[in-house]
């Protein structure tokens, strides 16, 4: 897996922790991808790859929002709000979720991204 972006060392051993297959890399912005998330039952795929952009100053700037490949939709053709957006990241349209919240400086990172990211799909599906 490729290491093209440098994380601290407490991202490295969440990740780790996690047991998430993950790699960074720079696609005009600098990424860091999920491989085989899981996404909870209820969607039209079971895994996926989650991309999350690392801004330059990261983690004094939040993490924000999360990208989605393949694309995720409900099985009960429910519609998915704020996630009409696509972005290209190596050749793929990925599907962004634009959930925004407030990043608190020494308590948020990635793995509290993560954590989000997962209570977003939950929410998603209990949502009409």
């Amino acid at each position: 897996m490729r290491r093209e972006i440098i994380l601290s060392e407490d991202d490295v051993e969440c990740l780790d922790a996690m047991g998430l297959e993950w790699e960074t890399m720079r696609n005009g912005s600098a990424w860091l991808l999920l491989h085989q998330f899981e996404f909870p039952e209820g969607y039209n795929h079971r895994s996926g790859s989650v991309a999350i952009q690392i801004p330059n100053n990261y983690p004094m700037a939040p993490l924000d929002m999360a990208y989605f490949y393949p694309p995720l939709a409900r099985l009960d053709a429910k519609p998915l709000r704020q996630t009409q957006v696509f972005q290209q990241i190596e050749g793929k349209q990925w599907q962004r979720w634009s959930r925004h919240y407030s990043w608190i400086i020494g308590q948020h990172n990635i793995s509290t991204h993560i954590v989000l990211i997962r209570n977003w799909l939950k929410a998603a599906l209990e949502g009409n």
